[in-house]
């Protein structure tokens, strides 16, 4: 249980991040993933429920989704569920899953290349 002496959690550890480098990169990951406010405000309004003008302050910078809007951002999106790894100091845990991915993707391309030039497994 937390005390009410205070909402204002105190920073002690090296390497902790700003609210403001939070919130440039969920937006950074929003811009790259949807492009600007228009369309990409619609499209997390409906991944998310809030309204339009949360959806474009996110996108534009000025406030950060927290809680389970950010779970619903991370479930919609590789590139903010990437950003978020990144700042937690667990982008070794994507690179894992990525690789994974990449395998199995190029599996599938070279077993297409194999059938198109009858090429034979030895």
């Amino acid at each position: 249980m937390f005390h009410k002496k205070g909402n204002i959690f105190h920073r002690t550890r090296q390497g902790t991040i700003s609210q403001a480098e939070y919130r440039e990169a969920i937006s950074a990951a929003l811009v790259h993933d949807l492009g600007g406010a228009g369309r990409a405000a619609k499209t997390i309004t409906k991944w998310t429920g809030v309204n339009d003008r949360t959806a474009k302050n996110w996108i534009l910078g000025y406030c950060g989704p927290s809680g389970e809007h950010l779970i619903e951002l991370m479930r919609h999106s590789d590139t903010v569920l990437a950003v978020v790894l990144k700042l937690a100091g667990r982008d070794s845990a994507l690179a894992e899953e990525q690789v994974k991915h990449f395998r199995h993707e190029l599996r599938i391309v070279l077993d297409s290349l194999d059938a198109i030039y009858g090429i034979q497994d030895e």
